[in-house]
C-alpha cells in the first residue's frame, strides 16, 4: 500500500460524542473543593450537555428557585471543558465582584462560577460545573436598547480579562429573574484565550466579517456581532437571514453593508425614525483595530473606544480543577 494512503487508512476520525445519562433527582455530587451538591429536576439540554437545578446539599430538595445550575457531560466530550476553562480564568465570584466594585457597576452580566469536577455513574465518568441560575432568553423576550448597552460591560470585562465570547446571540443572553433589566451574557463553549490556536464561526446570520474570511475570531468580532443582534431585536430582520445556506452571499451582504452604514439602516429601518446610536455605533466598531479595547457607554448611547498596548497577562490557562471561595447568593433565578 502506498505510503500516503496506509497514513490515511491508520488514521482515525474524532471520537464519537454522546450525552450524559440522566441524573436522579436528588443525586450529591461532589466537586474538586470537596463542597457538596445536590441534583435537582433537568431544565434543559445543549447538544450533548444536560442541565439541571442545583443547590447546596440539604436535608431539603432542589426546589424550582434553586440558586444554580449544574451541566453534565461525558468526561471524554471536551465542549464543557472549554467553557469551563473560561469560568476557572476570569468568573471566580470574587473577581467578577471586584470588577463591579472598581467599576461602579450594580452589577456585571458573567454568570460566577461556583464548581465543578468528576462524578462516575455506572462505570463511567462525567465533568460538571456549578454556575448561577437564569431566567428567561432575551430572544423571547425581544427587547434591545438599555439591555444592550449593558451587554457592553459584559464584553469589556471579558475581553480585559484576554478572552473572546465568539456566539453572541439572543438566546445566549438571559435575564435575571428578580430584575429583568439585567442581563447576563452565558454559554462560553466557543470563548477562548486571544489569538488561540483554533477557531469556530458560531451562527452564520451573527458571524463577524473577520470569522467569515477565516480570521480568528475577535475582540472587535464580538462589537459587530452585538451589533447584529441590537438591529434583529428591534427589527426581528436582518438583510442576508433569508439565504443563510449560501456562506458567500451571507458574507458579501456582510462586506457591503459595512461599506455603506446608511444603506444597511435603509434596509432595516425603512420607516423615517432610524436609531441613530446603532448607527454610530456601528460606524464606530467598523474602524476599530483589534487590540485590547477601553470601552464607554456615553450619555446618547454612542461607543467611544481607544485601543491600549495589547500586553500579555502573565497567566497562563488553567486546566479543568476547581477552586471556590464565596458561597451562591439566594438571589434565586428561575426558568419562566
Amino acid at each position: 500500500m502506498p505510503r500516503v494512503k496506509a497514513a490515511q487508512a491508520g488514521r482515525q476520525g474524532p471520537a464519537k460524542r454522546h450525552s450524559a445519562e440522566q441524573f436522579a433527582v436528588g443525586k450529591i455530587i461532589t466537586d474538586m473543593a470537596k463542597k457538596e451538591w445536590k441534583v435537582g429536576l433537568p431544565i434543559g439540554q445543549v447538544g450533548f450537555v444536560c442541565m439541571y437545578l442545583a443547590d447546596t446539599n440539604s436535608s431539603g430538595s432542589v426546589g424550582s428557585d434553586a440558586p444554580c445550575v449544574v451541566k453534565v457531560e461525558p468526561s471524554d466530550n471536551g465542549p464543557l471543558c472549554t467553557e469551563l476553562k473560561f469560568y476557572q480564568q476570569a468568573a471566580k465570584p470574587e473577581q467578577i465582584q471586584k470588577w463591579i466594585r472598581t467599576h461602579k457597576l450594580k452589577y456585571l452580566g458573567v454568570p460566577k462560577y461556583w464548581g465543578s469536577g468528576l462524578h462516575d455513574k455506572n462505570g463511567k465518568s462525567y465533568r460538571f460545573m456549578i454556575m448561577d441560575h437564569f431566567g428567561s432568553e432575551l430572544q423571547k423576550i425581544y427587547e434591545a436598547n438599555a439591555k444592550s448597552l449593558r451587554s457592553l460591560d459584559i464584553l469589556e470585562y471579558i475581553h480585559k480579562h484576554e478572552y473572546v465570547h465568539g456566539g453572541i446571540k439572543a438566546s445566549n443572553l438571559l435575564l435575571s429573574y428578580k430584575n429583568t433589566d439585567w442581563v447576563y451574557l452565558v454559554d462560553y463553549g466557543l470563548a477562548y484565550r486571544y489569538c488561540p490556536e483554533g477557531m469556530s464561526h458560531g451562527t452564520i446570520e451573527f458571524t463577524s466579517i473577520d470569522a467569515h474570511n477565516g480570521v480568528f475570531p475577535s475582540r472587535r468580532g464580538d462589537l459587530e456581532i452585538l451589533g447584529y443582534c441590537m438591529i434583529q431585536w428591534l427589527t426581528g430582520h436582518l438583510p442576508w437571514e433569508d439565504n443563510r445556506k449560501d456562506p458567500k452571499y451571507v458574507t458579501d451582504s456582510k462586506i457591503r453593508y459595512r461599506e455603506n452604514i446608511a444603506s444597511l439602516m435603509d434596509k432595516c429601518f425603512p420607516e423615517k425614525n432610524k436609531p441613530g446610536e446603532i448607527a454610530k455605533y456601528m460606524e464606530t466598531v467598523k474602524f476599530l483595530d483589534d487590540g485590547k479595547l477601553d470601552l464607554s457607554v456615553v450619555e446618547n448611547g454612542s461607543l467611544k473606544a481607544k485601543t491600549v498596548t495589547n500586553k500579555e497577562s502573565g497567566v497562563e490557562d488553567m486546566e479543568c480543577s476547581s477552586t471556590q471561595t464565596e458561597e451562591p447568593t439566594q438571589t434565586h433565578l428561575t426558568k419562566k
